[in-house]
């Protein structure tokens, strides 16, 4: 490895509209071979990577609510999704060359590993990137929680969280156009000013375990390497 990283081992943390490009909804090819790319330049790095991925572009538990579906079913229903992108995202990931497992939270062994902690520790130990489906494989959970979790049972230094905007904002930058970035910000100011950028199991899991959480535009070429570089990019919730 080389002494210019940053950090050695990270967590990436992809929600399923990552990979459902512009239109948010299902695979986008594009999209997901760009972000094998971006991960396979931090593997030449000497990085060792780990990616919690979200199942947002192919259903929301909220909504499935909405329709009358309980919110454990609908959950399940979203860990499938999950996988779905576990799946499309393991083989961009291997058309780029890189050795890459598939764990998945609840049991589907003819497409995914069932997660083993030490098993995945080993798997990126050898330089395999690990995807980690499923979220926690409970309901009620969020998939940010499962990066949180992942990241502290890994050993995990950080957590890149990938967004389509450069940073968490005091407002959304959408609707308020003069929004100031937060460069750093404490995750109990975080949770206090109702900023939704993760959630508060997931904020304090990470907190709890002294893991610093990145929030960063993937979709800029090089940021995630530049990140590895020491660069400042992005914003930081630091933990204390």
């Amino acid at each position: 490895m080389k002494k210019t990283l940053r950090w050695k081992r990270i967590l990436l943390k992809l929600s399923g509209e990552t990979l459902g490009g512009k239109g948010n909804v299902g695979v986008d090819v594009d999209a997901a071979t760009y972000i094998a790319k971006e991960v396979r330049e931090a593997v030449r790095l000497g990085c060792e990577v780990a990616i919690v991925i979200g199942g947002g572009n192919f259903i929301r538990g909220a909504k499935m609510e909405q329709i009358g579906i309980d919110r454990a079913t609908a959950d399940y229903m979203g860990m499938l999704g999950t996988m779905i992108n576990g799946l499309a995202l393991q083989s961009v990931l291997e058309q780029q060359g890189l050795y890459t497992r598939l764990m998945s939270a609840i049991t589907a062994v003819e497409i995914a590993e069932p997660f083993i902690r030490r098993r995945a520790i080993r798997h990126l130990e050898k330089g395999r990137i690990v995807i980690f489906a499923s979220g926690t494989g409970n309901p009620y959970f969020s998939t940010d929680t499962a990066a949180a979790l992942r990241a502290s049972e890994i050993g995990a230094e950080v957590i890149l969280k990938a967004s389509n905007v450069d940073g968490i904002y005091e407002a959304d930058p959408k609707i308020k156009k003069d929004a100031k970035l937060l460069r750093e910000i404490d995750p109990l100011e975080m949770v206090r000013r109702g900023l939704k950028v993760m959630d508060l199991t997931a904020a304090t899991l990470s907190m709890e375990n002294k893991i610093p959480v990145i929030v960063f535009d993937v979709f800029r070429k090089d940021n995630l390497v530049r990140l590895l570089k020491g660069e400042k990019i992005g914003s930081e919730i630091k933990q204390k």
